[in-house]
């Protein structure tokens, strides 16, 4: 062996020895990992040879560049959280849901908004008509917020809710709840979509133009870095833009390209760094090529780790670590043969849990054709207990690491994300080439290009345009939303605001829509205008008229 090979083996031993001694004091669940014929399985493996770039580019779990997981033991330590999408019609339809899914041993809540309250509309509005808790619960005050939460501990729940242009009012809604409930504001655990960018590139539900919404998630950010600092202030989200038809690498490049933003933002804001960003956290699509998948979520960690240490500076490990919610691929289920979703989503989760997903939420059966039944929700989170308890792939850090072919996958995917940076610098930055419409038209190719694939069948969908049951019909029950939940929410609202103190709503307002036009932080007074009863649409309503709406460019 020559000096240099012996040099970097010591180097190598060295840190091994120090992921081991990180192992012992991290905490172990109490089960057996041997294999299900009785043999025992080292908790990761590594090469006998280690090469030169071997620690800079795969190193150990919990070790820089976390490129095999940010913890070291993984899930020998701790399961990711099993999350269900979850919201219809009422508060209280939904908060039954919540119990239901609780009482089958989900660990978390994710909370899916209808579009009325996504887009910022009360139930009285025009807009609203038709669709009031058709695609989620509404929530357009704190009452309905009260009631979608009754008898559930917000110091003890982790809650996920999926909310972009007005999130600030849903976090002053949320905020009051826990402050009714009595439990300190440090002690909430939970996530804000809040990735605002992503809607301007992928979803189009904003509100306010991207600078003013980049004000107020800068004052979200510095809020719960102060007050809650359990909390992810921002969710940001690759999965609406996987959804949209971008290719794995567009996913990864422009999701850390946002990421990045805010990051800057933040900066620019006042905010050290290393306060803010360990609690920004991501959200990715879990998609059909198994393995791309795989190498998508070691990538991630490896560029986010390179580029919050080498480009702004960041000291602390956790503000270095990569810490991801997953979805399976909505866009890849089928109304054709419903049922072999389960199998589409089985596979999908598989992926997320050996890329080393936090936290996962797998999609029910029926969600091309509604919202999840509850025996299908309850099939979707048996699919990842499944995973958890029955497959032994969480006995293992890391088992495909190491892998000739995923190890080049995830060299080329982080080399293309790379090379999407390069090119959205040269537009000016995160903001530029939204305005310019680059990443639309990116997106807007690779789902032409996928689309054309499936129609000349040089890519097969199950169901779709090959292994086809003529005649299908589906006979499968579905969750229908009648027009009650509009009727009920729209009688709750009007009874509302004739019992609530008018003079203190119109205060609270003017304090809120003075605000938009100063620096002052909007989170507080959000939270007292959401005190006084003053509803979603009423304290959107004020902040347009300073912040004004968004219009986007048209994209050919």
């Amino acid at each position: 062996m020559n000096k240099t090979n012996s040099n970097q083996l010591n180097i190598f031993e060295e840190n091994k020895l120090q992921w081991e001694e990180t192992v012992k004091h991290a905490t172990k669940r109490d089960i057996d990992f041997d294999t299900l014929s009785g043999e025992k399985v080292d908790l990761c493996y590594f090469p006998n040879n280690p090469n030169d770039s071997y620690l800079d580019d795969i190193s150990f779990p919990g070790q820089f560049p976390y490129t095999r997981g940010v913890h070291p033991n993984l899930y020998r330590g701790r399961l990711w959280t099993m999350r269900q999408f979850a919201g219809f019609g009422t508060p209280d339809d939904t908060n039954k849901r919540y119990h239901l899914l609780l009482s089958k041993g989900q660990t978390g809540l994710s909370v899916a908004y209808d579009m009325p309250t996504l887009m910022g509309y009360d139930p009285d509005h025009p807009f609203s008509e038709g669709e009031v808790g058709k695609c989620g619960v509404n929530v357009s005050s704190l009452k309905d917020m009260e009631l979608l939460f009754n008898g559930i501990n917000l110091g003890e729940v982790s809650i996920s809710q999926t909310i972009n242009g007005p999130a600030i009012i849903l976090l002053a809604f949320y905020i009051a709840v826990a402050e009714k409930q009595n439990i300190p504001l440090n002690k909430l655990r939970g996530t804000m979509q809040n990735d605002i960018l992503k809607e301007f590139i992928a979803q189009k539900e904003w509100i306010f133009p991207p600078k003013p919404s980049m004000r107020i998630i800068t004052d979200m950010l510095s809020f719960c870095t102060d007050k809650m600092p359990k909390f992810n202030t921002i969710s940001i989200s690759g999965y609406h833009i996987r959804e949209a038809g971008s290719t794995a690498a567009q996913e990864l490049a422009f999701t850390l390209a946002d990421g990045f933003a805010y990051v800057e933002h933040g900066i620019v804001a006042g905010l050290d760094v290393d306060d803010f960003a360990p609690r920004l956290s991501f959200f990715f699509n879990s998609h059909l090529d198994f393995f791309e998948e795989i190498a998508k979520f070691r990538a991630a960690r490896r560029i986010w780790a390179r580029h919050m240490k080498n480009k702004y500076g960041a000291k602390s490990e956790r503000s270095l670590k990569l810490r991801f919610h997953t979805q399976t691929a909505g866009c890849s289920l089928t109304a054709q043969q419903p049922e072999i979703n389960i199998a589409r989503t089985g596979f999908q989760g598989l992926a997320a849990v050996l890329g080393g997903t936090q936290s996962l939420h797998t999609n029910s059966m029926d969600e091309t054709l509604a919202l999840p039944s509850e025996k299908a929700a309850e099939i979707a989170l048996r699919t990842q207990q499944l995973i958890a308890c029955e497959t032994g792939v969480t006995n293992v850090v890391d088992p495909l690491g190491g892998s000739w072919f995923l190890e080049e996958l995830t060299n080329k995917i982080e080399e293309q994300a790379e090379n999407y940076f390069d090119q959205i610098n040269e537009l000016g930055g995160v903001i530029s080439a939204i305005e310019k419409g680059y990443f639309q038209r990116e997106i807007a190719k690779a789902a032409s290009d996928y689309q054309e694939k499936i129609d000349q069948k040089k890519r097969i969908v199950v169901g779709v345009n090959k292994f086809v049951n003529n005649g299908e019909t589906i006979d499968i029950p579905i969750l229908e939303i009648g027009d009650e939940a509009e009727q009920k929410q729209y009688k709750d609202l009007i009874e509302m605001k004739q019992n609530r103190h008018a003079e203190t709503v119109e205060k609270a307002l003017g304090k809120v829509q003075q605000a938009c036009g100063r620096t002052e932080n909007l989170v507080p007074l959000i939270v007292e205008a959401a005190k006084a009863h003053a509803t979603l649409g009423e304290i959107v309503d004020v902040m347009k008229k300073e912040f004004g709406e968004w219009q986007e460019t048209a994209v050919f």
